[in-house]
């Protein structure tokens, strides 16, 4: 029987080099004043390896940590695997994903550090749900701001967050001038619009802070609980992997998953083979199609400039079912990865992500995300050699929520919901063509 780790282990003592440091915009008026609390910049920063989770936040783990780990028998046979395919499965709690994870170690942060309100954009609503599960859990208010056409499309996430507590807006919203633009313009539909409004909303009263789930280094710190129950689970079970697939909207559920076997294998505890594969979707494809340059995290530019894989933040994201990987850029730490080629990289379409997790669902018994979908879909491609990848051992992947509050996109895949465009290229380089490169990295 394996337990839940009592620590979180950073991957940055076993990069090689420093992440590149985060630029002010231009015309800013100098750096932006942080609300991030202290020892969440420490998470970020330090070559620390392992931090001890707050014996709070365990508390809340031991509701539903260990995740499940299980090797998905019908799901290889079905899509014609030739090695195991295992599953973590992070859906089991109350937010319904993975995000619950980060949501109740920054809620707890926070709180310490004084304020009495989160404020986040989210885009399919996971991270929303999670953080206002937090808030509620610490004893924080809570203001969503979610991506207009994904609340239409998922109402129940709105009405879980409201569950929760959490005062909920569509984005764009008449409450901050990002989305009053926004609105009088195209109507804007993007997270990073929603984020924009976020962060303008809590500006307005020092008690408020924003926050953010997925693309910060602290919160992919967060998520190591799930890379180091499973490497403890598959030993347990007397396996091993070659391969570890997670999906990327910025980046934390692939980040929590991988990268705690990246950090083994620095250190001589495995095998230093194992091949570490982000999946994004074909719709925003940052780290298959993007370019490494610094961007703005959210559609105000007020914010640092980030060295990031990015489609840039003023590229028109279509709507798509899988709103959660709606983000023109992915994280820092995943970015600089990427770039040194120390991770892999796919693209999936919508479609395709759906037909995958129609397949887990009738095979497993377990609804996945769309988002997830995308992961399934590449680990399966992955396992049955269709994508030239050759796995030999296994193929670990992460199921990072559960799609019960996402099956209007199951409806429209059913009525024959056609592939995503892929996309534009024409788009993406004038997009792109803006943005400042990120010079070459010291070390490693």
């Amino acid at each position: 029987m394996t337990g839940l780790p009592s620590a979180w282990r950073s991957v940055l003592p076993h990069l090689g080099y420093d992440l590149p440091a985060d630029l002010t915009p231009e015309g800013s008026g100098g750096p932006v004043v942080a609300t991030v609390p202290l020892e969440l910049i420490r998470q970020s920063t330090s070559r620390r390896e392992f931090w001890p989770i707050p014996e709070p936040v365990l508390a809340e783990y031991r509701r539903y940590r260990p995740t499940p780990l299980w090797r998905a028998r019908r799901f290889e046979v079905e899509m014609r695997a030739t090695v195991p395919i295992y599953v973590k499965y992070e859906g089991g709690n109350i937010s319904g994903s993975h995000k619950f994870n980060t949501a109740l170690a920054q809620a707890y942060y926070y709180q310490r550090a004084g304020f009495r309100e989160l404020v986040t954009g989210t885009g399919a609503g996971q991270w929303g749900s999670a953080l206002a599960a937090a808030c509620a859990t610490i004893g924080l208010a809570c203001t969503v701001f979610m991506v207009g056409g994904s609340l239409r499309d998922k109402p129940y996430r709105g009405s879980l967050m409201r569950l929760y507590g959490a005062e909920l807006h569509a984005s764009p919203s008449a409450l901050t001038a990002a989305g009053r633009k926004a609105a009088a313009g195209d109507g804007g539909n993007s997270l990073a619009l929603a984020i924009g409004e976020a962060v303008e909303y809590a500006r307005a009263d020092p008690k408020r802070a924003f926050c953010i789930g997925s693309g910060e280094t602290y919160s992919i710190l967060h998520q190591s609980v799930i890379g180091l129950e499973a490497v403890d689970q598959l030993a347990a079970l007397g396996a091993d992997v070659d391969t570890v697939v997670g999906c990327v909207g910025a980046g934390s559920n692939f980040g929590g998953v991988a990268l705690p076997y990246f950090a083994a294998a620095r250190n001589g505890e495995r095998d230093a083979d194992t091949a570490l594969v982000a999946v994004e979707s074909s719709a925003t494809p940052k780290l298959t199609r993007g370019v490494y340059a610094y961007d703005h995290t959210d559609s105000t530019g007020t914010g640092p400039m980030e060295a990031m894989y990015t489609i840039g933040s003023g590229y028109a994201i279509p709507a798509s079912h899988s709103a959660g990987l709606r983000f023109h850029g992915a994280a820092k730490v995943i970015s600089a990865m990427r770039h040194r080629n120390q991770i892999q990289a796919r693209a999936v379409g919508q479609r395709a992500a759906l037909d995958a997790g129609r397949t887990f669902a009738r095979t497993e018994l377990v609804l996945a995300a769309p988002e997830s979908g995308h992961a399934l879909a590449a680990a399966a491609a992955i396992a049955s050699g269709r994508d030239g990848h050759r796995p030999r051992r296994g193929v670990l992947v992460c199921v990072s929520g559960h799609g019960l509050l996402d099956l209007s996109a199951y409806d429209k895949l059913l009525a024959g919901l056609p592939e995503d465009a892929p996309a534009d290229e024409g788009g993406l380089r004038a997009a792109t063509a803006v943005l400042r490169a990120v010079p070459p990295m010291e070390g490693g």
